[in-house]
């Protein structure tokens, strides 16, 4: 049994991955985590928080410097741009930075260094660009860039020449949990949209491309990729390695659709494309009083939802496949049933009142 110290630095720690990954190592019981985020947090047991700005390099220096023990790091931090998530790929700048200093930082300091573990995602086979080689596999060419993740891929792989430490890189699709604030998860825009529709007396339609109801899709819940993130920082056969990872499985959403109009007591309507991003801009007030009328969590309109990925989501009308057989031949064979996660999950935010 390995009784060695462990403590990781979660870098995006209150993100819809950052969180679920400091939640699974906390519950391991053997870990010190460490989150890192630009907000605040409250500390807890064997878990500190550091609020820093990692584009700022006097901050990163000043913040970082304490973390000589660390064993492990988690990279889950993300800075969209502005406009249509399929675009969010090009914000090379931030993202390729926020990595650079915060790895380089505690690499200068923690002897002990075992692991990086970069979240990347399926942009990095062109999968928001439009169809393509379905499944996708690891070892698939690179699209025409620019995207950010390889330019973190690549300077990770470079830096890491010669160094006592390994990285692993995984690749989620769409992820499934709850974040406020966070932009890449589409379940808080599905329960959002169903509770909203309700309200209004409208049946609960497909808001997506007719395209996109019908094609292959696939999701990764949080929770199962944070198992994943833990299996990826311990296991040596990881080592400077990329896997897919998602639940497994894949559905088409005619087939989930009528089990998440029915998780609220919706009739199914047919198919209308909308602009989520247009349509929710005024519904900030319908929200506001939907929250005191239901007695609902008091969470800001604009801080739930980001419409902008559930459009990117409804509207990719080609089919979306990994293929997880590398990681299941490495040693990581959880799998989680989707249709049964939508449901899951969405009567849960109703149960904590975060919809109706």
């Amino acid at each position: 049994m390995n009784t060695a110290p462990k403590k990781a630095v979660v870098v995006g720690a209150l993100g819809v991955i950052g969180r679920y990954i400091v939640d699974k190592l906390l519950a391991e019981g053997d870990w010190q985590v460490v989150g890192l985020s630009r907000r605040p947090a409250k500390a807890a047991s064997r878990y500190t928080h550091i609020a820093v700005d990692l584009l700022d390099l006097k901050d990163v220096a000043r913040k970082l410097k304490g973390l000589g023990d660390v064993t492990h790091i988690f990279y889950a931090a993300f800075q969209p741009s502005s406009g249509a998530a399929s675009g969010y790929a090009a914000n090379i700048a931030p993202n390729r930075d926020m990595l650079v200093n915060s790895v380089t930082a505690i690499d200068r300091v923690a002897k002990s260094l075992q692991r990086v573990v970069l979240v990347t995602g399926t942009k990095y086979y062109g999968v928001h660009l439009g169809p393509l080689k379905t499944p996708m596999r690891e070892t698939d060419p690179r699209h025409m860039p620019p995207d950010f993740y390889f330019d973190q891929i690549d300077w990770l792989t470079e830096y890491q020449h010669g160094k006592r430490w390994s990285w692993t890189e995984l690749r989620p699709q769409t992820l499934c949990g709850f974040a406020p604030g966070t932009a890449m998860s589409i379940m808080p825009a599905i329960a959002v949209y169903a509770a909203i529709s309700k309200e209004l007396g409208l049946p609960l339609r497909f808001p997506g491309k007719p395209g996109a109801y019908g094609s292959i899709y696939q999701v990764t819940e949080s929770s199962h990729f944070a198992s994943a993130a833990l299996w990826a920082a311990m296991e040596p056969r990881a080592a400077n390695q990329a896997y897919n990872v998602t639940n497994g499985d894949y559905f088409r959403w005619c087939n989930v659709w009528p089990k998440i109009a029915g998780v609220f007591g919706m009739k199914v309507g047919d198919v209308q494309t909308i602009s989520l991003t247009q349509h929710m801009a005024d519904k900030a007030e319908l929200w506001a009083r939907m929250t005191k009328e239901h007695g609902l969590k008091k969470l800001a309109f604009d801080q739930l939802v980001a419409w902008p990925f559930a459009d990117y989501v409804f509207g990719t009308d080609w089919d979306v496949m990994s293929d997880v057989t590398k990681s299941r031949l490495h040693g990581f064979h959880d799998v989680v049933d989707s249709e049964a996660m939508f449901e899951r999950l969405l009567r849960r935010f109703r149960k904590e009142k975060i919809v109706p």
